[in-house]
Parts: structure tokens; sequence; C-alpha cells
């Protein structure tokens, strides 16, 4: 496993969870793909999305439901502020991360995390497990703590 992956492994134990990060047979491009080769409803999956705030520049962490589109006109709204996709540059150099596998844990860089609150009504959702192939499986209460991300509806 990459670099990338390890840091999830590592972030995963340094906050108490046991998690088991498991390699897909293709990676999972859309929240779909990956529904599909786990086994679960598309609304499972945890999609990392890296957002930078149009005013303050700052990296935002959104773990939104694979059954849901961001509404990015409710930004000012939601999160304080306009978002902006994020270069993936700037992504991959600040958390360790290329687009596609983003985990929503085992970021090189601190930033503000929000979660869907749908994410928050099943028993266990699916995260990125820092390759895009790659994903594993927690509890959505767990996935709170590690990441201290502040619930939105996002409907």
């Amino acid at each position: 496993m990459g670099k990338s992956v390890n840091r999830v492994r590592q972030a995963a134990q340094a906050a108490g969870l046991e998690i088991e990060i498991i390699t897909l047979p293709t990676s999972a491009h859309t929240a779909q793909d990956a529904a599909d080769s786990c086994g679960c409803s598309v609304g499972q999956i945890a999609k990392s999305m890296i957002f930078e705030g149009a005013q303050s520049g700052n990296l935002m962490l959104i773990l939104v439901s694979g059954a849901h589109q961001l509404d990015l006109d409710r930004a000012p709204n939601l999160f304080g502020e306009a978002l902006v996709r994020a270069d993936p540059k700037r992504v991959r150099a600040e958390t360790g991360f290329a687009i596609g596998g983003v985990a929503p844990i085992g970021h090189l860089c601190d930033m503000q995390t929000y979660i869907d609150a749908a994410l928050l009504e099943f028993e266990t959702v699916w995260g990125a497990g820092g390759a895009p192939e790659t994903v594993f499986e927690i509890s959505p209460q767990d996935l709170l703590k590690a990441t201290r991300a502040i619930p939105f509806t996002n409907k």
C-alpha cells in the first residue's frame, strides 16, 4: 500500500478506530461505482470533497453522501462563505491526497470539516482509503468524531 493509504490507517489508529482498508477490483470513479463494489447503497458513500473558501482561501473538507450533489449556491448559508473547487495541485500538496483518492482522515493539514447529515442516518458508511481504488467501512458516528466535522443539511 502507498503512503497515503498508510497515513489513513495511522490516522484511524490514532483516533482509536479499527478499520480495514480494502482494495476494490477497479477504481471507484463515481459514488455509484463505489456503492456497487462495496455492496451498499449509494447514500452510504461518503464523498470527500475539498473546496476553497472564495473569500478566505482556506481549504475545507466536505463529506457528502453519494446520493447528493453539493449545491454551491447554498454554500454561503451552509459554510459561511462561497466555495470554489480547490486546485488539484494544492489539494495534493496540502492534504497529501490526489483528487479521486481523498480520504476523510489522514490529511497533512488541519482544515474545517463538514459532514452531510444524511450520512449520519446509516449504520455504516464507506470512505476513500487514500487511493482511488481503496475504501473503508466505518460508523458515521465514529467518522464524525474522528473528523470533528460539523453536520449540515444538504437538501
